[in-house]
């Protein structure tokens, strides 16, 4: 029987260091033969309780970690880690590398309970965004009035770039508390209004608390954004159309949607919006149009929408398995419709709008041979007529959505067209 590789033993350390460790961490550390960790965390440890060999992490980190736990295997290793490693820490990377069943992790109080309790905020209604390793943007999303957040800095610049951020997002009379070294001899908080952050950078351990004013500007949580949410050159959804077609898309959370003729982002990036683990591909052939959904996509808070310029169906060979796939543009282009049906897994939803004669036929072929629903949204504004109010309708959308049942896998062929990917 083969024998089983050491467990590898996670610790949580804080801006304490040392003193603040429990005995089983400091007993890990004593007895360990490699740690690794950041080399301010490396720093904390006493070289004369500590011995073992001292690693530090390269830059980028998450490559790195395959190379260095089996460079280390068969020794008595420690990762360190900040906090609680399985909170927004190297714990996940560790447990999706190694496996969870051979981590040991002994976690510290986060910094994010530190500044709850510094601050007396309930930690179950305050919401948590991470900027370490992910676009400021990111923070758009948990803009909304009358909340609080805590947001885990990348270094000791963000503190100003968040309240840039906020003051241009109208929410600059947002309120700011800067806490660095958390737990830490160093602790220190600054505060003061986001509209003129009167602080330079400090400390790179930081975390900002902010407290949104309650008459900020309102971006509804609910699929149907106002259409002048989105930068657009008439290639969009229209808001009562696309809130019903993301109800029949009916995302939950960390599924995978192609949006596919992205046009002006809006289904992605509102599917997005539904769920931050939720992933999304958009797939648009003009370049322009490409470039607007990646701005869209960031100023709605979900810079992680991946934009693939190029044709479909050619665009989607070697993309990830979706688990729903709206086509919103270019249904008669030959095999498009069959293309995406193919790539389904089953179970998964395809949801097909269109406006003209010509798709409608395809999607009523499709309705025949493959069932689902078959249905038309009009959707129609009041409008004035001379001294009057008349109603004006809008163009019909004919709308095809099923579900692929079990017994159809998904057969997509890969393929390696050239195209232009822009990871947004």
């Amino acid at each position: 029987m083969p024998q089983q590789p050491p467990p590898i033993t996670v610790v949580g350390i804080g801006a304490d260091g040392w003193p603040g460790l429990a005995g089983t961490a400091r007993a890990a550390l004593r007895t360990a033969e490699a740690v690794i960790g950041g080399p301010r965390q490396l720093d904390l440890l006493p070289a004369d309780e500590v011995t073992a060999e001292r690693v530090p992490w390269p830059s980028p980190l998450r490559p790195a970690v395959p190379g260095l736990l089996a460079r280390h295997a068969g020794r008595r290793l420690v990762v360190l880690a900040s906090g609680d490693p399985m909170f927004f820490g190297i714990g996940r990377t560790l447990a999706e590398t190694a496996g969870p069943d051979r981590l040991r992790v002994l976690p510290h109080p986060s910094s994010v309970a530190y500044a709850c309790a510094r601050l007396g905020w309930p930690l179950e209604s305050t919401e948590v965004v991470s900027l370490v390793g992910r676009p400021l943007d990111t923070l758009r999303l948990a803009l909304n009035p009358g909340r609080r957040l805590l947001v885990l800095s990348a270094d000791a610049a963000t503190p100003a770039a968040v309240a840039a951020l906020l003051t241009a997002s109208g929410h600059g009379a947002a309120r700011l508390h800067v806490l660095e070294q958390l737990g830490g001899p160093g602790e220190r908080r600054l505060d003061g209004p986001a509209d003129g952050w009167p602080h330079p950078s400090g400390d790179p351990l930081n975390v900002i608390a902010i407290e949104l004013d309650t008459a900020g500007p309102r971006v509804p949580v609910v699929p149907g954004l106002p259409d002048a949410a989105y930068e657009s050159d008439g290639q969009l959804t229209k808001r009562h159309v696309r809130a019903a077609t993301l109800a029949t898309l009916a995302p939950v959370p960390g599924e995978l949607l192609w949006d596919v003729g992205g046009g002006s982002g809006s289904i992605a990036i509102e599917w997005l919006r539904a769920h931050r683990d939720n992933r999304a591909v958009t797939v648009e052939r003009d370049p322009v149009r490409a470039e607007r959904i990646a701005r869209n996509a960031a100023a709605l808070g979900v810079p992680r929408l991946r934009v693939v310029t190029g044709p479909a169906p050619a665009a989607l060979a070697g993309l990830p398995t979706p688990d729903a796939v709206f086509i919103g543009g270019g249904l008669t282009v030959p095999g498009l419709l069959d293309t995406c049906w193919a790539a389904l897994a089953p179970g998964g939803r395809l949801v097909a709008n269109t406006v003209t004669l010509e798709s409608e036929a395809l999607l009523t072929d499709r309705y025949r041979r493959h069932g689902g629903e078959l249905l038309r949204l009009a959707v129609a504004h009041a409008v004035p007529v001379g001294g009057f109010t008349g109603w004006r309708q809008a163009m019909p959308v004919t709308q095809w959505s099923a579900v692929k049942p079990p017994t159809e896998p998904a057969t997509l062929e890969p393929a390696t067209p050239t195209l232009q990917e822009n990871a947004s």
